[in-house]
């Protein structure tokens, strides 16, 4: 199954607890909580390209599938880290945020942020 597609925000877990505990600013978080951010994505065999737009802020991050890459995270720090793919799971470690995003069927796509105990569900749905 390829994770190819434009997939828009359409519920979200744990948001605000999350981003106080990585240190976003509160400002940003109340504009951030309620806005349908989109992800698109791009596959070509191992090697992603992600776009997340979220109201004017637009995050890309390309990478291969095992290799190094420098990431940028949600505060806009760029980490070195190697994603991994897990059937139809992507799998990554940044600092001390483990992100996986599973690709559940055809059309929905589930992103768990996990930083200690808290977590920080997503789930978008295939727009294209």
């Amino acid at each position: 199954m390829s994770f190819s597609g434009k997939y828009q925000l359409e519920s979200q877990e744990g948001f605000v607890d999350f981003m106080k505990a990585i240190g976003l600013p509160d400002d940003l978080i109340e504009k951030g909580k309620d806005i349908k951010s989109v992800s698109e994505i791009e596959q070509n065999g191992d090697h992603f390209k992600v776009t997340v737009t979220t109201g004017a802020k637009v995050l890309t991050n390309a990478f291969t599938i095992g290799q190094e890459a420098d990431i940028e995270t949600l505060t806009g720090e760029k980490v070195k880290a190697v994603v991994n793919k897990e059937g139809n799971k992507l799998k990554v470690v940044l600092n001390k945020i483990t992100s996986v995003t599973e690709l559940v069927d055809g059309n929905t796509l589930v992103n768990t942020l996990t930083l200690g105990n808290l977590v920080y569900k997503r789930t978008s749905k295939r727009v294209a």
